[in-house]
């Protein structure tokens, strides 16, 4: 299972998000970083695969394309949810995997032909129409795309940990690849998504207090 280090970017720094509330999120400079400059940031933790999302696009700013591109070069696959709000906005590089989040594109999910979707969640509801995360699931399971990224965005930053159940239910809604993000709080998370048969894990606040080690993430891999 790829172990992928997630980044969220606001007003060019990267921030610590926390349960969606976003007007209170701040410059991540606790942890295992002492800067929250982007580039200087993907430079000392070295992550093998990297998760960005432009937060500043996708609540409706300019967005911070230039400084995604200047960090882009330090992976080996970078995933980009740049608040896209509709198939051709995008951000052209051999090393992204664009990634259109529900959350932006809404309605516009059947007509994608690749990259990643984002089911966003909140309450354990796909935001913004509120639907169940496997019927969105089976929906992407007949599209041409890559594959998918469970975003659980009310979890997200506080390590709450995962349900075995719910991890299985939505596995067996989809059939390509499926990564996980928000709320993972330790390695016993990892071994959750890992035995539910996902093939990545998204995450930055375990790896900021030192629940799960930094060497996963430089390895990009969990067995």
């Amino acid at each position: 299972m790829d172990i992928v280090l997630a980044m969220d970017l606001m007003n060019g720094l990267v921030v610590h998000g926390s349960r969606g509330e976003r007007s209170g999120y701040r410059p991540l400079t606790w942890g295992l970083s002492p800067s929250a400059e982007p580039r200087k940031y993907v430079r000392l933790l070295r992550p093998r695969y990297l998760y960005i999302a432009d937060l500043d696009r996708i609540g409706g700013g300019a967005g911070n394309s230039d400084t995604i591109m200047g960090c882009v070069d330090l992976v080996e696959r970078c995933y980009v949810d740049m608040g896209a709000r509709r198939p051709g906005e995008r951000l052209e590089h051999e090393r992204i995997v664009n990634v259109f989040g529900t959350e932006t594109i809404g309605c516009r999910l059947h007509e994608l032909t690749d990259g990643y979707i984002s089911i966003d969640m909140k309450g354990g509801r796909v935001i913004p129409g509120g639907e169940d995360p496997a019927d969105i699931l089976k929906i992407a399971s007949e599209l041409p795309i890559e594959g998918c990224i469970i975003l659980d965005i009310s979890a997200v930053g506080t390590g709450a940990g995962l349900s075995g159940a719910l991890l299985m239910e939505w596995r067996s809604a989809y059939t390509k690849r499926l990564l996980y993000g928000g709320g993972i709080g330790d390695e016993r998370d990892l071994d959750l998504l890992a035995s539910a048969g996902y093939d990545g894990a998204i995450l930055s606040t375990a790896i900021h207090r030192r629940d799960v080690d930094l060497e996963c993430v430089r390895s990009g891999t969990w067995y």
